[in-house]
């Protein structure tokens, strides 16, 4: 669980600025909105995950004793307490009492689509910000990363085992959930398959062979050892040399009633030295023994292997899966969408920028999902605080002239559902085994051009064209205020 600290400065600054406004925030609510601006790795989708650790970190969210007696040493530049200790008796009386609605776990959502929704006082929707993008943006980075490796791998097990190399223990742990949700079939992560219940897979490493004076009798000992999960690293020295050695070991295997489970491959041209080391095997008859390969991979990697005809069974992917390597970050923003005075009506709010990519939506924003037969048609962002269109026509937020117009007798779904109301949790998390057949059930949805690893088709996803005739009228507006032309 996530303590109240996990954050920035600057959230509680702003905190403490509403608090000290007083009358001028009080019974103000506001509606902030949590999304992306591009999907990762240059891809056509984005797999949703995190929202445990916001249900988490939301339902314990207190200032201890600990956390007040920390802030009140924090000193301003002239020296002097940076907060008013009745302030912090303010904290020390916090509670979380905001709505908030989220897309669930494993949910292919796409740019612009609000992935959670905080509405309430808005000193708790603020002070929320970072913990929440911490949580959703690294493990949706990490599931989608999965789901394009377990895509590249074509219905092959991909075992992920990223934790020596992972970001930190926690990156560690959160990368082996999330790319299970994201379709990995186990991980090396001991910790993590005790905690999540994800199944664990491993081999032996070099130095198991090397510790031994010849590598047939690292592989015989290896074999005593786990007769029922023998698989013998064979690339230590000479690789084909290496099959030759784990077929001896594996007659021996048979000779006591048990198999020979895989080789790996862990070095050198895994196309070639996967198609020899099959047919050694197929010709010693260990047809059923498989071939895993490990060694840097990637989805590019995998995709390559794939078309050179490379005979692997199982996929060992670590540093490329865990790391997002080619993607930091997912991104993610966490922008005011909407405020709201005590009786009042509902007011949109955005953001604006130069780069039109970064100019905010406003509202009180849900995605609605249509389909056609068995795919996923198109998704409309709309403004929850207007009347339902009979309808629904997206205009895409990048390209105005790029629009949809979906049947009103289409069936659709409303991504965004209730987690907590009132600060009370009213959601049932499913389990991480549903929360991966719901990733599986997602990316079946999507036309195969979507999931293309390089220049995708992009999804049908935009604004519903009266929020986005709303949100010009709003650029506008504020492009012309006397403040805006004055700077």
């Amino acid at each position: 669980m996530l303590p109240a600290l996990f954050t920035d400065l600057y959230e509680l600054t702003m905190a403490y600025g509403y608090w000290k406004a007083g009358a001028a925030f009080a019974g103000q609510e506001a509606a902030f909105v949590l999304s992306f601006r591009a999907p990762p790795f240059g891809g056509g989708f984005t797999l949703a995950g995190g929202l445990a650790g916001v249900i988490d970190y939301l339902r314990g969210l207190r200032f201890t004793d600990d956390d007040l007696a920390y802030l009140a040493t924090l000193p301003g530049n002239d020296g002097q307490p940076l907060f008013d200790r009745d302030f912090l008796d303010f904290l020390k009386r916090f509670e979380f009492t905001c709505d908030v609605d989220a897309v669930p776990e494993g949910t292919v959502v796409f740019p612009h689509e609000p992935l959670v929704r905080v509405q309430g006082p808005v000193i708790q929707a603020q002070l929320v910000e970072t913990a929440l993008l911490n949580c959703v943006n690294f493990q949706s980075l990490i599931a989608t990363k999965a789901a394009r490796v377990c895509l590249a791998a074509g219905g092959d097990p991909v075992v992920e085992f990223g934790l020596r190399r992972a970001q930190g223990p926690d990156g560690g742990l959160t990368a082996s959930r999330s790319a299970y949700i994201g379709g990995c079939a186990a991980t090396s992560n001991v910790l993590a398959g005790k905690r999540f219940g994800i199944p664990v897979s491993g081999t032996m490493a070099h130095s198991w062979v090397m510790l031994f004076e010849s590598e047939v009798e690292a592989f015989h000992a290896y074999a005593g050892a786990l007769p029922n999960n023998c698989v013998l690293l064979v690339d230590t020295y000479n690789s084909i040399q290496g099959v030759h050695h784990a077929i001896a070991a594996g007659r021996r295997l048979n000779q006591c009633g048990f198999q020979l489970a895989g080789i790996r491959l862990d070095s050198g041209d895994l196309a070639f030295l996967s198609i020899e080391a099959r047919r050694l095997l197929d010709q010693a008859g260990f047809a059923a023994t498989a071939i895993v390969a490990s060694n840097d991979l990637d989805e590019h990697l995998i995709a390559s292997l794939k078309q050179q005809g490379a005979r692997i069974n199982l996929w060992g992917v670590g540093t490329r899966l865990v790391t997002a390597d080619r993607q930091p970050a997912l991104g993610g923003v966490y922008k005011l969408a909407a405020w709201r005075r005590p009786g009042g009506n509902w007011e949109p709010r955005l953001k604006l920028s130069d780069q039109a990519a970064k100019t905010s939506n406003p509202g009180l924003l849900q995605v609605r999902r249509f389909f056609a037969g068995e795919l996923f048609d198109g998704d409309a962002i709309h403004d929850l605080s207007q009347p339902i269109p009979q309808r629904f026509t997206i205009i895409d937020p990048a390209d105005i002239t790029r629009r949809k117009q979906f049947d009103p007798a289409a069936e659709f779904e409303d991504l965004l559902v209730p987690i907590f109301r009132r600060g009370e949790l009213v959601y049932e998390p499913p389990a991480l085994p549903e929360i991966r057949a719901r990733a599986r059930r997602q990316l079946a949805r999507l036309h195969p051009t979507i999931k293309r690893l390089l220049n995708p088709h992009q999804y049908p996803a935009g604004l519903e064209q009266t929020l986005h005739e709303r949100k010009m009228a709003l650029i506008l507006k504020w492009k012309g205020a006397p403040e805006r032309a004055a700077s």
